[in-house]
């Protein structure tokens, strides 16, 4: 696999496993392969190592003393479980910029929420997404809350999202709410619309890797 220019090596890593997981080609139990890996993405055993560190502390994956590294349970209710998660740590900078909304935030918002409802197409509706969610990340999450959120990436397939066909009819009601929300100083409210998404995604995610195989029905 050719090597991606600006991404680290232990990130081609975590992704690969992780890409492996969601295609059913590693299942739960399963023992990893740090040559096989290696040899793969071209890179050498050191980002291999890093990566499954990085996956270790996520819960992915699970060392045995002498043994090796093994997937972690992989099943309907981890993939519930990291999507609420996800939700949960988004919830803290919305409540945040619903405690506290400068009239920066707002207008940005406004404008990235223009932009939503604009991109009915799925590849750009989703950039518009994350750059509506980036307004509220960059301003009320420091560090360690903007690596949690990172950290805690969705369980979907690459590229999924982009080609979902009713991201935009599903989706755009609940960025609606987030940022109305915000405007009128209502964490709850705010939390709320973070969650229902959270809560949405995992079903339609369940649901994928189910038809997939990947999750028994």
């Amino acid at each position: 696999m050719p090597k991606k220019y600006g991404v680290k090596e232990k990130d081609l890593v975590v992704n690969h496993i992780v890409d492996l997981v969601l295609a059913g080609e590693l299942r739960t139990g399963d023992r990893l392969n740090r040559d096989a890996i290696a040899t793969a993405l071209g890179v050498s055993r050191l980002p291999v190592q890093q990566g499954i560190d990085q996956l270790e502390q996520q819960g992915m994956l699970a060392s045995r003393y002498h043994r090796g590294v093994f997937v972690s349970r992989f099943d309907e209710a981890v993939v519930r479980e990291q999507h609420e998660l996800h939700g949960a740590l988004n919830c803290i900078a919305s409540a945040r910029a619903a405690t506290n909304p400068t009239p920066r935030v707002l207008a940005e918002l406004d404008a990235a929420l223009r932009n939503i409802r604009a991109c009915p197409g799925q590849a750009a509706f989703q950039e518009a997404a994350y750059a509506f969610r980036s307004v509220i990340i960059e301003e009320y999450a420091g560090p360690p809350l903007q690596a949690a959120i990172v950290a805690a990436r969705v369980f979907a397939p690459r590229g999924f999202w982009g080609s979902y066909p009713r991201g935009h009819e599903e989706f755009l009601p609940t960025y609606e709410a987030e940022a109305a929300a915000i405007r009128r100083r209502d964490p709850d409210a705010a939390r709320a619309a973070n969650m229902t998404r959270a809560e949405m995604r995992a079903e339609i995610v369940v649901a994928e890797l189910t038809r997939r195989g990947v999750l028994s029905g």
